[in-house]
């Protein structure tokens, strides 16, 4: 699959419930009102879905949410996308979860043949973290990690910039992360949503920012490290691990973007900060046959738009899209 600019899409996100556990403050509105399960996609549908993107050339798989392990039964999802790692024809299947439920599924999914795992983790503080998450057990994620890394699971930290919230801990999180070898990656808040009464003027912070306190303390070296998404990696020369920047406002890495977001509904994204999408759900359930599927998996493709507009400053405070981070698929 090539779209219009020429970017091979081999990347495909898909978020299979849009259900979380946590109401973390950046991400959606703490009395959240969720799809009608009669409206998501049965776990066969989406494997059917899943497998025809990799048929046509998807190489790597990530479930999100939503948490995606709160899903019932998602597991078996895990257990039947599994084959296309056995015969080849996908390369990596992996996740992006907040980590409570970790300790309980971790060693099935490496028995599964996940390798890697993205945990969501945006301050050390238990106070601070009930008050980011709104319901979240940091001590329960802690498990979940500690669960993750005695199954074999290579886990990447992603944490969310805040502005007056977290912004303080970046030396703490590098420490703790590279001191259990795992990689940190700091991400930009994204104009996604409605949030309550939040305001994402005041929690955002500009990596750039971020980045120049953090090379005070630590000695950073730019790395061709890459794992198939937006990241820019470098090396942090005093603990030997890495740390990456997905910098969506300050510095867009639309340019190179191999990567499509599918809803737990059946509703293909080409871009995360534009409203353009393909229904799905309706040629997947016309026909047993795939044709129709493949028709108009091919018509969004070619639709692929060339960037995102995101844009937070004090004219533009409202989301840029209407829907939700846990929509889309993280």
């Amino acid at each position: 699959m090539i779209d219009p600019f020429g970017r091979h899409i081999t990347y495909l996100r898909v978020s299979v419930t849009d259900r979380c556990d946590f109401r973390c403050v950046y991400c959606m509105a703490e009395d959240m009102t969720f799809l009608p399960k009669a409206d998501v996609l049965s776990l066969e549908e989406l494997e059917r879905l899943c497998s025809a993107f990799v048929r046509r050339g998807v190489r790597k798989l990530r479930m999100t949410g939503g948490e995606p392990l709160v899903r019932k039964n998602v597991m078996s999802l895990f257990r039947g996308l599994g084959r296309h790692l056995d015969n080849g024809a996908l390369d990596e299947l992996t996740l992006t979860t907040n980590g409570s439920q970790l300790a309980r599924y971790a060693r099935e999914l490496a028995g599964i043949g996940v390798r890697r795992v993205n945990v969501s983790l945006d301050t050390l503080d238990r106070e601070k973290f009930r008050e980011i998450t709104r319901w979240g057990d940091l001590d329960q994620v802690m498990r979940g990690l500690d669960a993750a890394q005695q199954a074999g699971l290579h886990v990447k930290i992603n944490t969310v910039a805040l502005r007056g919230v977290n912004d303080s801990e970046f030396d703490d999180l590098i420490r703790f992360s590279h001191g259990r070898g795992m990689d940190l990656v700091l991400i930009e808040v994204m104009p996604m949503g409605e949030i309550g009464g939040e305001n994402r003027l005041e929690q955002y912070l500009p990596l750039s920012l971020a980045r120049t306190e953090i090379a005070r303390h630590f000695t950073l070296t730019e790395s061709d490290y890459r794992t198939g998404g937006p990241a820019r990696y470098f090396t942090v020369e005093e603990t030997g691990g890495r740390l990456g920047f997905i910098t969506p406002l300050t510095h867009n890495f639309c340019e190179s973007c191999n990567r499509v977001r599918l809803t737990c509904t059946g509703t293909l994204y080409m871009c995360l900060g534009q409203e353009d999408a393909a229904d799905l759900r309706a040629p997947l359930r016309a026909s047993e046959s795939d044709d129709l599927l493949d028709q108009a998996i091919d018509e969004a493709i070619a639709r692929k738009p060339k960037g995102h507009d995101f844009v937070i400053d004090r004219r533009h405070t409202a989301p840029a899209v209407r829907r939700h981070m846990s929509v889309t698929g993280g």
